[in-house]
């Protein structure tokens, strides 16, 4: 019995054994592989690109610190004239566009009345005139009253006093031009009746233009006569350099601000209430170093930029001056010739390699 069972168990025990030496193996083989380095699977060549870079040479340029404001063309003589007394429009001598000068009669009142007591009163004024100088002649010879004399003088000085009247009131119905100019608008008609304060005739004299537009208090002492300005008008798509020809000493209690005055030198044809933009320079550096504002990075210990050296990006830290229109002018950390890192500049690193 106990021979049965030992040749029983030998197999079972054999195969334990192989099976435990095979299991042995597969496991020693298994823990080769995962003990195997993983450097082989990495794809190494997206850690070790080098950025691409754009590059600018600094050199010193003019950089202005511009004012923006908004401004309007204005006439220094911009004239609406009206009638001096009521009346009916008897005559328009003028014509829309047409240049006229000073003292000319553009439209007249119907004046027919005046002129006939005109009329009346010369007859009369030449009755007294003739006595007067009857009387004077008699009074010379000692014949005759002062009183006779002086009356006669009398009447006659009264009805040339009548005469001057009548003529102003003749002349008052005439609508003159007091400048030179031209016709921008005719606001009568034949027959129309007017009156003062009446709209009639608007002269324009184009060769007196200005721009006039409206500072902020903060600037009253910035902005002064004399500073140079840039004027721009979006609808011509002209731009002209000026300086200021005046600048208001009051402050408008109303809006906080001061007004400032350009005369336009009349070589091109700008309108009145065209609107202009005013670019007021109150600082100017003509050899700054200017980059760009959206290169200027900022950190803890301030601002800074990149510049290539040999072919490392180098980190600068920078003092900003001025900014205006997108640029800002470096008073600090950069200087003439560097070589300005002004794309690809993003998340850079110190001494990090860049191609250009």
């Amino acid at each position: 019995m106990k021979t049965i069972i030992k040749k029983s168990i030998l197999p079972l025990f054999v195969g334990s054994i192989a099976l435990g030496m095979m299991l042995s193996s597969l496991t020693a083989c298994s823990s080769s592989e995962a003990n195997k380095p993983e450097v082989a699977k990495i794809d190494s060549t997206e850690n070790s690109k080098i950025k691409t870079v754009e590059l600018t040479t600094l050199t010193p340029v003019l950089f202005n610190n511009y004012i923006d404001i908004q401004g309007i063309v204005d006439a220094e003589e911009n004239v609406s004239i009206t009638a001096e007394m009521p009346g009916t429009v008897s005559k328009v001598n003028v014509q829309l566009g047409q240049e006229v000068s000073t003292g000319q009669v553009l439209a007249e009142l119907d004046s027919k009345i005046i002129q006939q007591g005109i009329a009346e009163l010369q007859l009369g004024l030449d009755l007294a005139t003739t006595m007067f100088e009857k009387q004077k002649s008699l009074w010379e010879q000692n014949v005759g009253t002062e009183v006779q004399y002086l009356a006669a003088k009398n009447q006659k000085e009264s009805l040339e006093k009548k005469m001057s009247s009548l003529q102003e009131q003749l002349k008052m119905t005439k609508i003159i031009s007091p400048i030179n100019g031209v016709v921008d608008a005719v606001d009568i008609k034949l027959g129309q009746a007017t009156a003062p304060g009446m709209p009639a005739i608007r002269i324009v004299n184009m060769n007196s233009l200005k721009v006039k537009g409206e500072v902020a208090e903060s600037y009253i002492n910035k902005v002064k006569s004399g500073n140079d300005v840039v004027v721009i008008f979006p609808d011509m798509m002209d731009t002209v350099k000026a300086k200021i020809s005046y600048a208001a000493k009051v402050i408008s209690p109303l809006n906080r601000t001061f007004t400032i005055t350009i005369k336009l030198d009349g070589k091109k044809e700008y309108h009145p209430n065209q609107i202009a933009v005013v670019k007021i320079i109150d600082y100017s550096n003509p050899k700054a170093i200017v980059v760009p504002v959206n290169t200027i990075q900022h950190a803890d210990e301030g601002a800074y930029v990149f510049i290539c050296k040999g072919s490392q990006a180098q980190k600068v830290n920078v003092k900003v001056g001025r900014t205006y229109n997108g640029n800002a002018e470096i008073i600090a950390g950069l200087q003439e010739g560097d070589k300005f890192i002004c794309k690809g500049f993003q998340e850079l690193n110190q001494s990090e390699e860049v191609k250009f």
